[in-house]
């Protein structure tokens, strides 16, 4: 009997539905490939939402969320919203906290074939492979705001228990890499960053196995772009952990590369979705690079459903795909969006090596 999977897709803005259709698609194949079947059902979130629903996600979105074994979303934001009291990023942050996605994985491994697509010179991303690790529901982000024509401020807080447990988060999964955590803040700064730190050290005593150091941010960022392989897995706080993984991007040669997986408590649903934004500037123009929605699919194969094997196709599709030269325009390319999706289906059906 055929294993089912609920899936809500959350498509989004901008390009997100056509990354999303492109990451259905791979999915599907994947699917197919290993006897699993997966259920959809779609709804809004964002701007598109704020239109139609009136809010940037409905009450019952969030409930649909609840009940779903894995959500996969596309991309919110909309130059529209931009300044206005009700704005789009409102319902990611609203799924995030209703489904308790404390902890948010975003790999960044160098693809050979994309060698020449990094900015930086020849030789520093090579090689790089490494997980960051960004607590994702504390911090500046979640904290009480003032805003006024004068005044405004964000409250960043943080407890004890907030930072154990995505720590714990970031040991695992060292443990299963290559056994070393980088821990990011601003402690020579900021008491958020000193408690973070020292909870942070605590929890390395029950991880003797797991080499640890502590890194300012300022020294992190770069560090990410002049020396990476340093990295294994960073951990590091909300605010921190956006800003260094949009820099990571650089390393692959672009942010279309990069997937991500919100986690939370075991049992609870996930969301997975790429790093980029809406890009509403080549929204419909088919151009958009899929491949971080459709890794973003992998990764729910492999932390939401389960289903390592179906993960690991998927990614050796991707790499089959742009080995062959399939590469959109942000990778120095011609291929479209529908293009991409379909070279890596192709290959996760066949399950192809090589191209």
């Amino acid at each position: 009997m055929s294993q089912r999977f609920r899936v809500l897709l959350l498509p989004g803005d901008g390009i997100g539905p056509e990354v999303v259709a492109a990451a259905r698609r791979v999915a599907d194949a994947a699917a197919a490939r290993f006897g699993l079947t997966l259920e959809y059902e779609e709804r809004r979130i964002g701007a598109a939402a704020i239109r139609e629903e009136g809010a940037p996600v409905s009450k019952e979105t969030l409930r649909r969320a609840g009940e779903a074994d894995a959500v996969l979303l596309g991309a919110v934001g909309d130059p529209e919203f931009d300044g206005g009291e009700v704005r789009p990023e409102a319902g990611l942050l609203a799924l995030r906290r209703e489904l308790g996605t404390f902890a948010n994985l975003r790999p960044v491994a160098a693809i050979p074939a994309l060698s020449g697509s990094s900015p930086l010179r020849p030789g520093v991303a090579e090689g790089v492979d490494l997980l960051i690790v960004r607590e994702l529901t504390g911090g500046a982000y979640f904290g009480e705001k003032e805003e006024g024509e004068e005044r405004a401020s964000d409250l960043s807080v943080y407890t004890r228990g907030e930072v154990e447990r995505v720590a714990r988060v970031a040991f695992e999964a060292a443990r299963g890499r290559r056994g070393r955590v980088a821990s990011v803040d601003k402690a020579n700064v900021l008491a958020t960053s000193r408690l973070w730190r020292r909870v942070v050290g605590e929890v390395a005593r029950d991880y003797p196995d797991v080499a640890l150091e502590h890194v300012l941010v300022d020294a992190a960022a770069m560090h990410l772009v002049t020396d990476p392989g340093r990295f294994d897995v960073i951990l590091t706080e909300n605010l921190f952990g956006d800003i260094l993984s949009d820099e990571a991007a650089v390393l692959p040669g672009s942010m279309g590369m990069l997937p991500s997986a919100s986690l939370g408590e075991p049992g609870s649903p996930g969301i997975f979705e790429p790093v980029h934004g809406s890009a509403p500037d080549i929204a419909g123009k088919g151009v958009a690079n899929p491949y971080a929605a459709i890794l973003s699919a992998a990764m729910m194969f492999r932390h939401g459903l389960g289903r390592p094997e179906a993960a690991e196709a998927i990614e050796r599709g991707v790499e089959a795909a742009v080995a062959a030269g399939c590469l959109t325009p942000d990778l120095g390319g011609s291929s479209g969006t529908e293009e991409a999706a379909e070279a890596v289906a192709r290959r996760v059906a066949a399950e192809e090596g090589a191209a």
